[in-house]
């Protein structure tokens, strides 16, 4: 049968009993070898829902996985992040699910209290892609991975002692770093995609500065910028910081005060008319932001026109 609700785990114990595996040595951690794992629903389609952290880099051969609205499949090594309360569907092919592969690491937030992770973890932008943005492994890379889940999983089975938590810690740690090297690799050698996305990014812009959105609603906001290129905030903020070494709202800004040059340099609008076009409430902030950006006042920059 398929399941239309989300089957929600609000524990890793929960999780363990659903996937037909003993109970965990650690309430709050888990390292599942997939191949051991039995699905709670083996036909149709369904979704899941952790009220915890997972990592993981599966292979299902029959299967496509869902994250938001985009589905891509498990035929190669991918590793995918999730945080608490995000929703990964399965959608099985031929409406009958084949033995996984790959290990997955379950996190309840509750691991990382006191530890220098719990506050780190929310830097990883990974853990808010979506899947179809998930990071596709080299077999080297694989390995290397494996080779950390490996050492996570000699101390979770090695006798549980006042070290055992910052030692599986500082492997998480290893293993995120290593995933952000990767995801950087995964941006340079997908080019030819990622200036596609810039290339929609910059007509999107165009569209909405032209259509006279900015003095009605303001600078566009990153998520729905986002929404409108298909992808998640967090890899739009990824993207544009490898390409251009930059955040997507200095993206933003840097568009915005070349309109403002435009206006500046072309036309007899006052500074405060100019302000006002490109969605600013106070002249203050306009002026604040140009010469941040320019080391001019607006005046200034008019001037040298002249």
């Amino acid at each position: 049968m398929s399941s239309n609700q989300p089957l929600r785990f609000k524990t890793i114990t929960e999780y363990h009993r659903a996937a037909g595996l003993p109970k965990p040595e650690h309430p709050l951690i888990s390292l599942v070898w997939m191949d051991t794992v039995t699905p709670p629903i083996t036909k149709g389609s369904f979704s899941l829902i952790f009220d915890f952290y997972s990592i993981s880099m599966k292979r299902v051969h029959n299967a496509k996985f869902k994250y938001g609205q985009q589905a891509s499949d498990f035929d190669e090594g991918v590793l995918f992040f999730m945080a608490p309360g995000q929703v990964f569907g399965i959608e099985l092919e031929n409406n009958t699910m084949h033995r996984p592969e790959g290990w997955m690491i379950l996190i309840h937030p509750d691991f990382l209290w006191n530890t220098t992770l719990a506050k780190t973890i929310r830097q990883y932008e990974f853990f808010s892609y979506s899947v179809y943005e998930a990071l596709y492994l080299s077999d080297k890379e694989e390995n290397m991975l494996t080779g950390i889940v490996q050492n996570i999983e000699q101390e979770y089975h090695a006798n549980i002692d006042r070290f055992s938590q910052n030692v599986i810690i500082a492997q998480l740690e290893l293993l995120l770093t290593y995933a952000e090297r990767f995801y950087q690799r995964q941006f340079i050698t997908r080019k030819i995609a990622s200036h596609e996305i810039l290339t929609r990014l910059e007509d999107l812009l165009s569209a909405y500065f032209n259509s006279g959105s900015l003095a009605k609603q303001g600078l566009p906001g990153v998520a729905y910028i986002a929404e409108n290129l298909n992808i998640s905030p967090g890899y739009l903020s990824g993207l544009l910081k490898s390409l251009t070494g930059q955040s997507t709202q200095q993206h933003l800004h840097d568009k915005l005060i070349e309109l403002a040059k435009e206006k500046l340099s072309t036309t007899n609008l006052s500074v405060s008319e100019i302000a006002y076009e490109l969605g600013f409430e106070h002249l203050q902030s306009f002026s604040k932001l140009f010469k941040t950006k320019t080391n001019l006042s607006p005046l200034e920059f008019r001037h040298s026109f002249n």
